[in-house]
């Protein structure tokens, strides 16, 4: 990379998401296919993410599941739902700005009203290949900026300069030998519990249980057994096991000082790729990176980089592990909308 850019150190939370829909979508039409009824708690106990009350007051159709679920990856989001997203930071209003450091890493935290308007900004959403329009603001990441936040040692680290996991230089060609440790999740809040043991990522590690975990005021039946496809509960313990975690809980940073690159949700970049058949396509595929708390230590590989179109309707049902990360390119001014 021959720009400068910055990369959220966190992913998107539930907390974060929940005010956009309230901006976004302030008397519940969904018109814009925000929210799925998947992401209830009441249709999807282990997943659900999100409540929808229709007789709520206006901007306050959306609320946070349970308290536990505010500080976790929003995890339904498909590319359309990032790029309005990051449109109502890039047309809000910059309230602050702040540059602070923590060893040697340099952080700047940005403090935004959100705004209403979501279909232009930084991504045109009238045109279904849309890339950025503009050299400043908010963005999502490419897959050449994630690829470099997440593997690339500056300090010349790891394998000419690259590391195998977002969290640790590991070593090329011996399998998951070398991966970091599995996160263990507190199971009625979903904190990690063993951020002590470093290097550590919310993954899938072979032979060891799935980072998982259940909300309290729920009983674990519901969580272990209830899900909105009508799988018995040995098949849906057999394909949706992981669980999301508190973000930044494992606490092991990439060489550049970001948090859960590496397992917990994979996430978008608005880099277009060819389908998989790599010819002609109506869809649109964008490239995602990242691994997920679902799956083993070699989707946090480099080398391990997904696709999908950005319009997966079938994936918003049915995946509940699809996260954002924010950067920002160019200089942002506080006071300018």
């Amino acid at each position: 990379m021959r720009h400068r850019y910055e990369i959220g150190q966190l992913e998107v939370t539930v907390g974060q998401w929940v005010a956009f829909l309230n901006t976004a979508d302030p008397d519940g039409g969904n018109r814009l296919g925000l929210y799925d009824g998947t992401e209830s708690p009441s249709e999807w106990p282990k997943y659900g993410q999100i409540n929808f009350s229709p007789s709520a007051a206006s901007g306050s159709h959306y609320s946070v599941a349970f308290p536990e679920w505010a500080d976790k990856p929003y995890g339904f989001a498909n590319f359309l739902r990032a790029a309005r997203f990051v449109n109502s930071l890039y047309n809000g209003r910059l309230i602050s700005k702040r540059s602070s450091g923590n060893g040697r890493f340099d952080y700047v935290t940005y403090q935004v009203r959100l705004s209403a308007r979501t279909e232009r900004g930084m991504y045109d959403l009238a045109r279904p290949k849309t890339t950025r329009t503009h050299r400043t603001g908010f963005v999502l990441p490419s897959q050449d900026e994630w690829i470099k936040a997440a593997y690339y040692d500056p300090r010349g680290g790891g394998t000419y300069s690259y590391w195998k996991y977002p969290t640790n230089p590991g070593v090329f060609g011996d399998g998951a030998a070398t991966a970091p440790n599995p996160s263990v999740l507190n199971p009625t809040t979903g904190d990690v519990t063993n951020a002590a043991t470093q290097p550590l990522a919310s993954y899938h590690a072979d032979g060891k249980p799935a980072p998982t975990w259940c909300p309290g005021q729920l009983q674990p039946d519901a969580c272990s057994t209830v899900n909105p496809f009508g799988l018995d509960p040995n098949t849906y313990a057999q394909v949706y096991q992981g669980s999301l975690g508190t973000v930044g809980g494992a606490r092991t940073t990439s060489p550049w000082g970001t948090l859960d690159q590496g397992g917990n949700a994979v996430e978008w970049t608005d880099t277009i790729t060819a389908p998989p058949s790599g010819r002609g396509s109506l869809r649109v595929w964008r490239r995602l990176h990242g691994g997920i708390s679902n799956a083993p230590a070699f989707q946090m590989w480099p080398s391990a980089v997904g696709l999908q179109p950005q319009d997966n309707v079938f994936y918003n049902h049915t995946y509940p592990w699809l996260g954002i990360r924010i950067g920002v390119i160019g200089d942002l001014t506080p006071g300018k909308s």
